[in-house]
């Protein structure tokens, strides 16, 4: 028996959190296709600060999300639509990208698409990526979701990851970008999204025998909600939860340049080097910053509070809370 839900709420956070409770708290089989706001989902194992372009998320209010599953960060918006298995099966044969990929792959073919599962278990179309796809096993059920660009603002989603990975070091999981284009651009006609939505919900009906409309109940919505307060909102899971990392960068100063490594453990900074500067200056930055989230405001805060009086430490402070996240 497969259990259907077409989520109506396009909040990332209840959407991400639902997916969490159907497969630890459930025990049928579940297809899900829902729809978020503008946002950025990264993966279980990735280093947040790496990922996102901090100055484009802040300005625009993008939330950051951080889902369960491995593999990389995805855009999201109201032209992406997210797909979601949830099924029971047998030990050893849980992972299984090709049989839930099919079912889309042979909907883009009914429409005349090329659709094809690439290298990386993404769907593709010629050399463009159009679904980005992961997994995770809970006990002996598997949670495998995926995107559908089927017409996201493409400026956007490449504006919003675009971020100088290279002065970052640590083990996370790194996102594979590619060259992407919308579905919609490879379907003849005007075929809205709400209507491909429907497509998808039929087709899942007629594939599957004995399918139902699933609806959460007030409990399940309670049940959601309060994981959204104790994991997917706060800032320990959605920050903290990356890996160890360094972050290399130099501050410019007059005509001075100051190269900096800060060392950053559970979203915390551990420890801030500044090359060939004195040890008493190093050990001023790190009495006021060890301890101190690594992120904009949290650095700036601690500016604002320990003013160290020599001129050139406080630009360095300074420069640390506007350039290093």
């Amino acid at each position: 028996m497969l259990q259907i839900m077409h989520q109506r709420d396009h909040n990332p956070y209840f959407n991400i959190a639902t997916e969490e409770l159907l497969l630890k708290h459930k025990t049928d089989d579940f297809f899900l296709v829902y729809r978020n706001n503008p946002s950025l989902i990264i993966g279980k194992h990735q280093n947040a600060n790496a990922e996102i372009n901090h100055q484009f998320v802040e300005r625009n209010g993008i939330p950051v999300v951080r889902r369960l599953s491995g593999g990389g960060t995805v855009y999201h918006d109201l032209g992406n639509i997210n797909f979601c298995f949830i099924m029971t099966g047998a030990e050893g044969r849980l992972v299984d990208f090709k049989r839930y990929t099919e079912p889309l792959i042979d909907i883009l073919h009914g429409f005349g698409v090329d659709a094809y599962l690439g290298d990386k278990s993404d769907i593709r179309v010629g050399d463009y990526k159009i679904s980005g796809n992961a997994e995770h096993i809970f006990r002996n059920r598997v949670l495998h979701h995926g995107t559908i660009l089927y017409s996201t603002n493409l400026h956007d989603l490449n504006e919003a990851i675009h971020v100088d990975a290279a002065k970052f070091t640590d083990s996370a999981v790194k996102s594979n970008r590619s060259q992407v284009a919308n579905v919609s651009d490879f379907i003849p006609g005007n075929l809205t999204i709400e209507s491909f939505e429907r497509v998808m919900v039929d087709y899942m009906k007629r594939s599957f025998p004995n399918t139902y409309d699933f609806f959460l109940s007030q409990a399940d919505v309670e049940a959601v909600n309060s994981l959204i307060r104790t994991r997917y909102s706060t800032w320990d899971w959605i920050y903290g939860y990356s890996p160890t990392y360094e972050v290399r960068n130099s501050a410019i100063i007059g005509e001075c340049v100051f190269p900096i490594t800060v060392k950053v453990v559970r979203g915390y900074i551990d420890d801030v080097l500044v090359e060939g500067e004195t040890p008493s200056l190093v050990a001023a930055l790190n009495e006021a910053l060890v301890g101190v989230r690594h992120d904009r405001s949290s650095i700036a805060a601690a500016f604002d509070e320990k003013q160290i009086g020599d001129l050139q430490s406080n630009r360095l402070f300074k420069y640390l809370a506007e350039h290093f996240c």
